[in-house]
Order: structure tokens, then C-alpha cells, then sequence
């Protein structure tokens, strides 16, 4: 089984600001007519960007790193299968070439180029790249999150204190719960200091690993949207765990839930105030 240490993550870092800098960065605000469509339904777009980003990022991290599987949201829109191939592999990589396409696409400065590495299916480095500012949020598992600039500069991150929870703050994708569900959470909201919503699962994992804010509440968990942000969030001293209080697995594509908070006892107060009646 292959490990990943921290000369293989600068490489990781470099492969995607490589790819920020040439496909993404350059059709910011420059998108023309035709070159922004919808997948699913009009809330989940892709742009030429993001297809022009993912191939860049696969074709070089097969580079550097040969047999490596690589899933892309992409390549997986187009081929689903490739999902299951995570929890064996060993070495695999789950790239967003553009995390929150809405704001790309809107011209919105609030978008990350991030992957993360799973080790036969466990999640074993992290990096999201904010290509407006430059610097990347990072985390090997077992040694720490950090602020890396473009500088070479690193600044260790650490998630906010607990709380009350009537003082806490925190996001909560709230659109993608089902309905009953939805409901319950939208009713408990204002028990909460405030909430918010980036559009941008990227950036929520960097507010709360660096103690801008308490919680994130998701739903639909895709490995490229969690899996580098879950390993941020840990490694920065936060606790995190489905609804029904189970651990999150990277490999496993569940809608389950996923509440991460400062503590597990901040986890136990927001599941209560946030999920019960």
C-alpha cells in the first residue's frame, strides 16, 4: 500500500494550481455564450473550465503518480462506475475542478480547485486551492491542517471553540435534505447564532477549519465535495459525523447527512437543536 507524505502533497498542490492557472483562472469572468450548460437540473451547471481543469489535473497526476486511480465529479458525471473503485484502490484521488461553478459562472470570486487522496478507501491528504487569493488550505492525515501561500508561507488552521449553541455560527445546505427533514432543520435554524450558505463546499471547510465559524451541515455527500474538506476539518481539531452519528466514509456515496462542529459535544448540541423536534 503506498503512503502519501509531504513532498507528494506539495506535488498535489502544484498539479492544481498548474491547472487554476491555465484553464480556470484565465476563463473567470470571460465565459461565452454556450460555454456554461446544466446537468442534472438549472442548480448544477458545469463550464468548459470544468472540464478543461479535470483533464489537466488527471493527466497529471498520472503522471506523477502511475496506476493511480483518479475520479473526477466530471468524468464521473459521464461514467458512474469509476465511484466504485475507491474504497480498493491503492492510491486514488477524487478531484472538483471547480467547487462551486455557480459562483464561477455568476462571475463570483468564491470558488476552489480541490482534491483529496484516499489510501484504499481511507482519506490520507487534503488540499483546496482558492485560485483568486492564491493560497491553499492543506492536510495530511495524522499531521496537521495548514494555510499554505503562494509564498511558501504556512500558517497551522484550528477550528473555532465550542460554544452554546444559541452563539453559534455555521452553514447549512439545507436544499438537498429530504423533505420532511428540510422542514425540521428549516424550523430549527433560528436557534443558532446565524447561518449561511457559499455555495461553495471549498471555502465552508476553510471557514470552519480556520474558526470563522462553527458548523457545516450537508446532505449529499460526493467524495470531491467532502472528502478534502472532512480531512481539513479533522486535522484542524474538529469532529464530524453523519446524522445517525456514524462515522463519514469517503468511499462510500452516501446522503446520510454530515454535521461537523468544533467538538463531539458541540456535535451532540447543534444534532439536537439543528435535527431534533
Amino acid at each position: 500500500m503506498r503512503a502519501f507524505h509531504r513532498d507528494d502533497i506539495r506535488v498535489l498542490h502544484e498539479v492544481l494550481r498548474d491547472a487554476a492557472g491555465a484553464e480556470v483562472m484565465p476563463r473567470f469572468r470571460r465565459l461565452a455564450e454556450g460555454e456554461v450548460r446544466a446537468k442534472t437540473g438549472p442548480l448544477d451547471l458545469v463550464t468548459v473550465a470544468d472540464e478543461a481543469a479535470e483533464r489537466a489535473i488527471t493527466a497529471a497526476l498520472r503522471r506523477h503518480f502511475p496506476d493511480c486511480l483518479v475520479v473526477g465529479e466530471e468524468a464521473t458525471a459521464a461514467d458512474p462506475s469509476l465511484l466504485g473503485g475507491l474504497a480498493a484502490a491503492d492510491l486514488a484521488f477524487v478531484v472538483d475542478p471547480v467547487d462551486g461553478t455557480a459562483n464561477f459562472a455568476a462571475g463570483l470570486p468564491l470558488f476552489a480547485v480541490m482534491a483529496a487522496v484516499l489510501v484504499r478507501g481511507e482519506v490520507a491528504a487534503a488540499v483546496i486551492l482558492d485560485p483568486v487569493g492564491g493560497d491553499a488550505a492543506c492536510a495530511l492525515r495524522g499531521e496537521g491542517a495548514w494555510i499554505e501561500t503562494q509564498e511558501g508561507a504556512h500558517r497551522a488552521l484550528r477550528v473555532a471553540d465550542g460554544a452554546n449553541v444559541k452563539e453559534m455560527t455555521g452553514t447549512a445546505s439545507w436544499r438537498f435534505l429530504p423533505e420532511a427533514l428540510q422542514g425540521r432543520v428549516c424550523r430549527n435554524l433560528p436557534r443558532v447564532a446565524a447561518v449561511f450558505d457559499y455555495r461553495c463546499a471549498g471555502h465552508e471547510y476553510r471557514l470552519a477549519a480556520a474558526g470563522g465559524c462553527h458548523f457545516l451541515l450537508f446532505n449529499r455527500l460526493m467524495p470531491w465535495d467532502h472528502a478534502p474538506g472532512w480531512l481539513l476539518h479533522r486535522e484542524a481539531g474538529g469532529y464530524a459525523a453523519q446524522f445517525d452519528g456514524s462515522p463519514y466514509v469517503a468511499a462510500h456515496v452516501t446522503s446520510g447527512g454530515l454535521l461537523c462542529a468544533p467538538d463531539r459535544e458541540s456535535w451532540q448540541a447543534l444534532h439536537e437543536a439543528l435535527l431534533g423536534a
